[in-house]
């Protein structure tokens, strides 16, 4: 009995040893809190982990961000009204990465960047795009383009969120466009910017969650939306889906547009206030209720570019310009910004011009990025030589274009530009800037999808360079194949950031649906919405497929319901 005693006695502290062993190593090996995880993220990342040249990338900071509830605030100047309140989405517990990619070139600026992993991953991510000249950090806390505010953000979704600057910061009394003078900054915000930062985003994810990113999507909105086509284009095994909403698609060929109604403006072809909203009258008076009802909104948008005529406005012989007729100046400006603009040599993939804007919306409310004519296209007074406070902002990006990215030479004359003296330089910027490829196999091949939306009173770009585009990959790949990852929508009546017309989609859930479970989105509906909660849905029309439009059919005007989608014919 004592040996066996003993025997056991022996057999219990051998195994009590070996649990405590076994409890040290597990205490040694224990995945780290979600404070730890983030702070031990602040290890620097080699140049090799990037896919595009550089010096490797520096963590600045790595920081637990508690989870915080939805916020209103108000909004800055210079931001479309109303509402007056600006949204902040909450977020769940995440960690907050910034740092920035060391250049090549030590002239050239880093690209900074911030990544937001959540303590509670989905297994998937979303790279937000930027907008104008970019510049400014994107932090990618925001809701997406097209947004639903009564709907979570992508980070409180789960999904890693992350965004860069391009590579360089706007300074105060520095033109948008200077920092194009180096070369490596020039191709940072052409394109490798957002491989980079990529990159990068994917090689925080594979140390924090220690697996690679499932899904991959892109969602990026005017300059964001040119980006990414961009990855489609050039790096198509690096996201699964895109939405690329009102993209700069063909962006020398805008440029160089906006540089020309500007140019067309000097003199006696400005048009005022008085005579945007003549020819915004003119406008609806023609074309308005071909949709079915007088609502403001010109649904019928291809059918409006036939019937138009603006030489109808003209004054009588003798008669001075007045807010009830156009001089002949103001008449020929008309016709400048509705035609398109032509190059004499072929830019990137043999593209050689840039379609006029389209009609509707040409006195819509201007302040900030928003707005119609007198935001983009005419000022509000005569543009000026630099661009002034009250100058449009197609002058103020198309000159500063022409000066920094074709001409080089801060102060040289736009007025002055000839494409033709610069061919060799536009085309070299084409190559970088210009997401016009309509070769999109490998991107398909690989199941990749692409949703591409256009605002059809958008005056910050022409919504037919979208409509150019998306037909040249129909012509390049087939019908069938586009439509096996491509989808096309438009929106009447909505500007530059929305405004003017229901454009609130869930896209990203679109995407998602459309990637994972490969529900192809048909038809889909666009609301209006309160500016504050519970942000009750106030409007809503269908979104269609170009070249459909949604057209009236009976019924309360405010419901999507009332609405059928019909092809608008040129």
């Amino acid at each position: 009995m004592k040996q066996q005693f003993l025997a056991g006695a022996a057999g219990m502290l051998r195994a009590s040893t070996l649990l405590m062993l076994c409890a040290t190593w597990l205490t040694a090996h224990a995945a780290p809190n979600a404070a730890d995880a983030c702070t031990q993220l602040k290890q620097a990342i080699p140049a090799s982990t990037i896919g595009r040249p550089s010096r490797g990338a520096n963590i600045e900071t790595a920081e637990l961000v508690a989870a915080a509830p939805l916020a209103m605030l108000p909004k800055p100047p210079f931001t479309p009204t109303p509402p007056e309140i600006a949204v902040i989405p909450a977020v769940p517990e995440y960690c907050r990465v910034i740092g920035a990619i060391a250049p090549v070139d030590l002239k050239a600026p880093p690209i900074r960047f911030q990544v937001n992993l959540p303590s509670e991953w989905n297994g998937s991510s979303v790279q937000f795009g930027g907008g104008g000249f970019n510049g400014v950090l994107i932090s990618g806390l925001s809701l997406p383009p097209s947004p639903r505010p009564d709907l979570p953000s992508p980070l409180k979704r789960g999904f890693v969120t992350y965004g860069t600057d391009s590579g360089h910061q706007n300074a105060q009394n520095v033109p948008l466009q200077a920092f194009a003078l180096n070369d490596e900054a020039l191709e940072n915000f052409a394109y490798a910017s957002y491989k980079k930062v990529r990159d990068v985003a994917v090689d925080l994810m594979q140390r924090r969650y220690a697996k690679p990113p499932k899904r991959l999507y892109f969602m990026g909105s005017s300059e964001g939306g040119r980006e990414g086509l961009t990855m489609a284009q050039r790096f198509p095994a690096d996201f699964d889906g895109i939405f690329s909403r009102v993209p700069v698609i063909n962006w020398v060929a805008l440029q160089a547009a906006g540089a020309r109604a500007g140019s067309a403006q000097f003199d006696d072809g400005w048009l005022g206030p008085e005579q945007v909203k003549l020819v915004q009258d003119a406008v609806l008076a023609a074309c308005d209720e071909r949709d079915g009802v007088a609502d403001g909104v010109v649904s019928d948008y291809l059918g409006c570019r036939r019937v138009f005529d603006v030489t109808k406005l003209r004054c009588a012989a003798g008669v001075v310009t007045t807010d009830k007729c156009l001089s002949e100046a103001q008449v020929k400006t008309v016709q400048t910004m509705h035609a398109p603009y032509l190059f004499n040599f072929p830019l990137a993939n043999g593209v050689r011009s840039y379609p006029g804007w389209g009609r509707g919306g040409e006195n819509a409310p201007g302040g900030g990025p928003v707005g119609g004519w007198i935001s983009w296209l005419t000022g509000s007074a005569p543009p000026t030589p630099p661009p002034g406070p009250t100058s449009s902002r197609g002058w103020l990006y198309g000159s500063g274009a022409v000066q920094y990215f074709f001409a080089r030479d801060g102060g040289f004359d736009p007025r002055k530009f000839d494409p033709d003296a610069h061919a060799n330089r536009i085309r070299e910027i084409s190559a970088l800037m210009d997401s016009t490829n309509p070769d999109l196999s490998a991107f398909a091949t690989r199941g990749g999808k692409l949703i591409i939306s256009e605002h059809m009173a958008d005056y910050a770009q022409s919504p037919y360079a979208g409509i150019d585009y998306y037909q040249s990959v129909v012509a390049k790949m087939g019908a069938p194949v586009a439509d096996s990852f491509l989808r096309l929508y438009v929106t009447p009546g909505a500007d530059h950031m929305g405004i003017g017309a229901p454009s609130g989609v869930d896209m990203l859930e679109v995407l998602v649906n459309w990637v994972e479970k490969n529900q192809a989105p048909g038809e889909l509906v666009q609301v209006a919405q309160q500016s504050t909660p519970p942000f009750e849905v106030i409007a809503a029309r269908p979104m269609c497929r170009y070249p459909a439009y949604p057209h009236y059919v009976g019924g309360d005007r405010q419901r999507a319901e009332s609405y059928a989608c019909r092809p608008s014919m040129p």
